[in-house]
């Protein structure tokens, strides 16, 4: 392999492990979540600084591949999709820790059947499922499965679209329950936004790999 070559496989496994790293903070999130374990939370917010560490070390690798070996082609577009790739994954690690400090504020464990109506635990099972699905896509350069990403966010934002009528509902029902319900749509909120930004990854994926431009294009395909 050519210096350049190096270079960017060693870019490619580094956002890979940026990857993993905002996955497992995704299921500490969801694991705190489910079991109000408040330790596991603050676990999260301690870990933030290593995601942002690393958003860091790729984006100086990136400007230096750029700087050293001038790419073009594939490279070009391979470098550009991390670094978009790249800021979306701080992004979503620091959702996880907004969401791991609503759970240290919120009541020590969170009313199963407002869990069941919002779906709060479904979007954190699909947003945990996307962030999988992204970094295979992503290692194995397989669009396909990058497509499949935009299907499962429009479910997250037909959750987030109901979520404001179930949760009116619910507080008008259990008055007593009224912080426990914002802090669960707060949640869905942010889940949503994950949503967003695992789609943007999709997207560069795709540029990456077929050099076709997604954003602002409806329907995606």
């Amino acid at each position: 392999m050519t210096h350049q070559e190096i270079e960017i496989k060693a870019v490619k496994q580094e956002l890979i492990n940026m990857w993993t790293l905002v996955q497992s903070q995704m299921s500490k999130t969801r694991d705190a979540m489910l079991h109000a374990d408040k330790d596991l939370a603050r676990e999260v917010i301690q870990r933030e600084k290593r995601v942002n560490a690393l958003e860091l070390k790729i984006d100086r690798d990136c400007e230096n591949v750029f700087a050293l070996y001038c790419p073009v082609a594939v490279d070009l577009r391979f470098l550009l999709a991390v670094l978009k790739i790249n800021t979306n994954l701080e992004r979503v690690g620091d959702i996880a820790k907004t969401i791991c400090k609503y759970l240290i504020d919120a009541p020590s464990c969170f009313d199963k059947q407002l869990l069941e109506e919002t779906k709060v635990l479904q979007m954190i099972n699909i947003v945990n499922d996307i962030l999988h699905d992204t970094r295979v896509a992503f290692e194995h350069e397989n669009t396909t499965l990058a497509r499949s990403i935009f299907q499962k966010d429009e479910i997250l934002d037909q959750i987030n679209r109901q979520s404001g009528i179930i949760i009116s509902e619910y507080i008008h029902k259990n008055l007593d329950n009224i912080d426990e319900a914002l802090y669960a749509h707060s949640i869905i909120k942010k889940l949503e936004r994950i949503g967003d930004h695992s789609e943007n990854m999709a997207e560069e994926i795709i540029f990456y790999v077929e050099a076709k431009v997604l954003k602002h294009l409806e329907p995606k395909n």
